[in-house]
C-alpha cells in the first residue's frame, strides 16, 4: 500500500483509537462502596458523545453504531453499545449510563451523579487534538472547572465539595498520540525521539494528573496503553508479517506502561490524599487477542462492522452489508473499538483493579 494513501486513510479513520483499560474474569460489584459520582476524562474508548457537538469527523452518532445500545440509539459512543464508565457506574449502584458534558439533554440534575469530558481522537498532546479537531485536553479541564460552578450552584459548597472529593475519577487516553500523531504524522517524530516523546507526554500526564488532584479529585483510575499494533485496523496494514501484531512497536507500549506506573508510584508518594492506581491493560487484552476462547470470543483479528478491516467511523455505517448480526462473538466492534461485552469484561476487571481506592 502506496504511503499517501496510509496517511489518507489513517487520519480520516485510524484517529479514533481506543486506549482500553485492563480486562478479565467477570468479578462482582465491590460491595456498597461510597461513591457518589464518576467523572471522565479521556478519548473514544470513554467519550459518550461529546464529539457529536464539535465539528469534527470523528463522530459516532449514526447506525450502526448504538445498535444494541437500549433504544437502539447511536448516542456518539463508538460502540454497538455501552462504554467501560457505563458498566462501572451501573455497578456502583449509581445511573446505567455516563452522560456527555456537552449533550443538551442533560443538566446538571443528571450530571451530579456522573459525567462524561471525553473527547474521540484526542490525547496528551494538545497536537493529536488538533489533526481531527476535537476537545484537547486542557479544554475537557476547563468544562470540568464550568462543571464544578454548575454543581456547586446546585448542590451547594460544602456538598458539591464532598462530592467531587468522594467520586471516582476514569481517565483513558494516550493512543492516538502515538499511533496517529508520533508514527503517521511527521511533526513530533522530527522534534522528538521515541523515548524523549514519552518523557513529554509523561510530563503532560503528571500535571494533568496533579491539576486534578487541586481541584478536589482524589480516587483516580489512570489508564495505560493497550498492545496499540494488535488492532484489526494496524494488523489489516500489516502485509509484511501476514497481517499480525507488530510486535516491535508494542514495545513502545510496553515500555510507556512501565513510566506510567513510575509516575503514579511518585504521585502517590507525593500526594498523601491522592487515591492513584494504574489499570495497565496490555497483557490482558494480549490474552484476549491471542486466545479469544478463553473469554468466549470467537474472532479476534477482524472487527463486527463491515469487513472489519478498516471500517471505522463514517466507513462503519449502515449502508454496509457486511456487518455481523451477532457481535457479541466479536473481540472489536469497528476495526479499532471493543464492542459492548468486550467493555463489559473491561469494566468488570475495572472494579476489581480499584478496590485498592474505593474502599
Amino acid at each position: 500500500m502506496a504511503p499517501m494513501y496510509n496517511i489518507l486513510w489513517l487520519l480520516l479513520f485510524l484517529s479514533l483509537l481506543v486506549l482500553v483499560p485492563e480486562t478479565g474474569a467477570k468479578q462482582p460489584a465491590a460491595a456498597n462502596p461510597k461513591i457518589p459520582a464518576i467523572i471522565v476524562f479521556g478519548d473514544s474508548t470513554v467519550d459518550s458523545g461529546n464529539n457529536n457537538y464539535i465539528p469534527t469527523i470523528a463522530k459516532a452518532d449514526f447506525r450502526p453504531y448504538g445498535r444494541d445500545f437500549p433504544g437502539g440509539t447511536p448516542t456518539g459512543r463508538f460502540c454497538n453499545g455501552q462504554l467501560p464508565p457505563d458498566f462501572t457506574s451501573e455497578a456502583l449502584g449509581l445511573k446505567p449510563i455516563i452522560p456527555a458534558y456537552l449533550d443538551t439533554n442533560y443538566d446538571i440534575s443528571d450530571f451530579s451523579t456522573g459525567v462524561c469530558f471525553a473527547s474521540a481522537a484526542t490525547g496528551y498532546d494538545n497536537v493529536t487534538s488538533e489533526l481531527l479537531k476535537v476537545l484537547p485536553l486542557w479544554k475537557e479541564v476547563e468544562y470540568y472547572k464550568e462543571y464544578q460552578t454548575k454543581l456547586r450552584a446546585y448542590l451547594g459548597e460544602e456538598q458539591a465539595n464532598k462530592l467531587l472529593r468522594e467520586a471516582l475519577y476514569l481517565i483513558s487516553m494516550g493512543t492516538n498520540d502515538f499511533i496517529l500523531n508520533y508514527f503517521l504524522i511527521p511533526i513530533r517524530r522530527s522534534q522528538f525521539t521515541i523515548k524523549q516523546y514519552q518523557n513529554f507526554l509523561i510530563g503532560v500526564a503528571r500535571n494533568f494528573l496533579e491539576q486534578l488532584y487541586g481541584l478536589g479529585a482524589q480516587k483516580i483510575s489512570f489508564t495505560g496503553i493497550p498492545p496499540m499494533w494488535c488492532l484489526p485496523a494496524e494488523r489489516t496494514l500489516n502485509f509484511k508479517e501476514s497481517h499480525d501484531c507488530v510486535k516491535e512497536l508494542n514495545a513502545v507500549a510496553m515500555e510507556f506502561n512501565v513510566r506510567l506506573k513510575a509516575l503514579v508510584a511518585e504521585l502517590n508518594k507525593k500526594h498523601p490524599g491522592m487515591k492513584l492506581v494504574l489499570s495497565n491493560p496490555y497483557p490482558i487484552l494480549e490474552k484476549i487477542i491471542t486466545r479469544p476462547s478463553l473469554y468466549g470470543f470467537e474472532v479476534a483479528e477482524l472487527g463486527c462492522c463491515g469487513t472489519g478491516t478498516i471500517e471505522a467511523s463514517i466507513l462503519c455505517n449502515q449502508h454496509n452489508p457486511l456487518t455481523c448480526t451477532d457481535a457479541s462473538k466479536y473481540i472489536f466492534w469497528d476495526s479499532v473499538h471493543p464492542t459492548e461485552r468486550a467493555n463489559q469484561i473491561i469494566s468488570d476487571y475495572l472494579l476489581n483493579n480499584l478496590k485498592q481506592i474505593l474502599f
